[in-house]
């Protein structure tokens, strides 16, 4: 029988962190978290789980990404660049919203036109600021596969930033 409460316990911070770290607000962090939790329900029944740890910034990751296509989703279709800022950073500081919302907005609506894999890696490097070492021991993959991906994401974030009129200069 797996122990939840002490898997939540331990585990639950560092996952709502990375929720909210990629997304950029309370409520999307939480339904993220919950939404992890719920799928490492359905993992844990299918087999034994040999790293929580893993398990959950990946299932937290990939919930948070599956949020911020959502929300590009909306945005396009409503048609609205104006409303870029506010649907991707709802809770953010005025005065800091102002000084990078719509660059963030951008760059996470881009991050969601990433495959799952890189941005999971972006994720994990950026975001949650691992090394490459911790990066292939979460994801099981070579280190030098972790700077292949990491390296390929970033020209790929380059693109589309560029193709939505951001200076990275």
């Amino acid at each position: 029988m797996t122990a939840w409460d002490t898997i939540i316990h331990e585990h639950g911070p560092a996952v709502w962190r990375t929720a909210y770290r990629l997304l950029g607000n309370r409520s999307d962090a939480d339904e993220c978290m919950q939404e992890a939790f719920v799928a490492a329900v359905a993992v844990s029944r299918r087999g034994p789980v040999r790293h929580w740890p893993a398990l959950l910034h990946k299932l937290a990751v990939l919930r948070g990404i599956d949020c911020l296509r959502r929300r590009a989703r909306d945005v396009l279709r409503n048609g609205d660049d104006a409303q870029l800022c506010e649907a991707v950073s709802r809770d953010v500081p005025p005065d800091q919203a102002a000084q990078n919302g719509e660059l963030t907005g951008r760059l996470r609506l881009a991050l969601a036109d990433l495959p799952s894999r890189h941005a999971e890696v972006v994720c994990l490097r950026y975001m949650n600021q691992m090394s490459y070492e911790e990066i292939s021991q979460e994801l099981d993959i070579s280190t030098r596969h972790v700077g292949v991906i990491l390296s390929r994401a970033r020209e790929k974030l380059r693109e589309l930033l560029t193709e939505r009129g951001v200076d990275h200069g």
